[in-house]
């Protein structure tokens, strides 16, 4: 089971599901690749996370719009127009009686088969691999309420010369050991500094904080370009909450009023506590606001 802003309630339903491979639909035990395959053998390879909100899948053009942009960065050609893949996506929901809430979608793309276990691209013998797993998934209620607990971890966000955080790729190494690493202390995520000791990001979700009535987040110079976090800024201007996107120290942590992490699966999920160190009982005033700033925002963009 998953933990921290990612666990969920389980579903029995998901057992029967219907993935969508190259444009085939596969039950769940049916669903398989190449071990050829560049995602398997190599990490190569973009993702996606996505939510269903209301029958309408929450900001699909920004997550598509990373997606492509990621794959032209790693020069892979997914061999689907954005138009097709919509619908692709839509037709693995309408499959699978998937048109309310509480459905998250892994959208995968890798650069194909390989004819021999090599890392040159130039040996891949066979379009993109696009998989779409669409599950049953609902967050835990006490998610949004109880606070989470991070642990600073060794691993850092490192720079863009050598794998860029930009990148959202199938290779994850640095956040699953980051991960591993908070997991062994007993906290619910990891917390990520940058190569210069400021606060980054987490292994799977985006930090934030907040100081007398200001949100704080990072630069965003080593961290993935995360649509939940961008909204969470766009809704904060909106609103007349004045938000940074700037560099700031644990010690500023430690010292904060509230803190929060945002992601595509749970949204806005407060943080309790940060190294030991205790910010806010729960939910505070201001990730309550937001909650439900960001609730008004994912259902005007699915009505849109």
């Amino acid at each position: 089971m998953a933990k921290g802003s990612h666990e969920y309630i389980d579903d029995p339903r998901n057992a029967a599901i219907r993935i969508w491979i190259n444009g085939e639909l596969f039950a769940r035990e049916d669903a398989k690749v190449s071990v050829f395959d560049s995602g398997f053998i190599l990490g190569d390879g973009v993702w996606e996370g996505l939510r269903v909100h209301e029958g309408r899948i929450a900001f699909l053009d920004r997550h598509l719009d990373r997606l492509y942009e990621g794959a032209k960065a790693i020069d892979m050609e997914i061999g689907l127009t954005p138009e097709a893949l919509t619908q692709a996506l839509y037709d693995t929901l309408k499959a699978n009686e998937m048109s309310g809430d509480g459905v998250h979608i892994r959208l995968m793309v890798t650069r194909g088969i390989k004819a021999t276990p090599y890392q040159d691209p130039r040996v891949t013998i066979s379009p993109a691999t696009v998989v779409i797993i669409p599950e049953w998934k609902t967050p835990k209620p006490e998610t949004a309420t109880q606070g989470l607990n991070l642990f600073t971890v060794h691993v850092r966000r490192g720079y863009p010369d050598v794998q860029d955080p930009k990148l959202n790729s199938h290779s994850k190494l640095n956040c699953i050991t980051a991960c591993i690493q908070a997991a062994k202390a007993g906290a619910d995520e990891a917390l990520m500094l940058d190569p210069h000791g400021f606060v980054a990001t987490c292994n799977s979700t985006h930090f934030f904080i907040v100081r007398k009535g200001e949100v704080w987040t990072s630069s965003g110079d080593y961290c993935l370009d995360g649509i939940t976090r961008g909204v969470v800024i766009e809704i904060c201007k909106e609103a007349g909450i004045p938000v940074f996107e700037k560099n700031f120290s644990l010690t500023q942590v430690y010292g904060a009023d509230e803190a929060f992490v945002t992601g595509t699966f749970a949204g806005v999920a407060p943080v309790s506590t940060v190294d030991g160190r205790l910010l806010c009982e729960g939910r505070g005033p201001m990730v309550e606001r937001l909650q439900q700033l960001y609730l008004e925002k994912i259902t005007r963009e699915s009505a849109s």
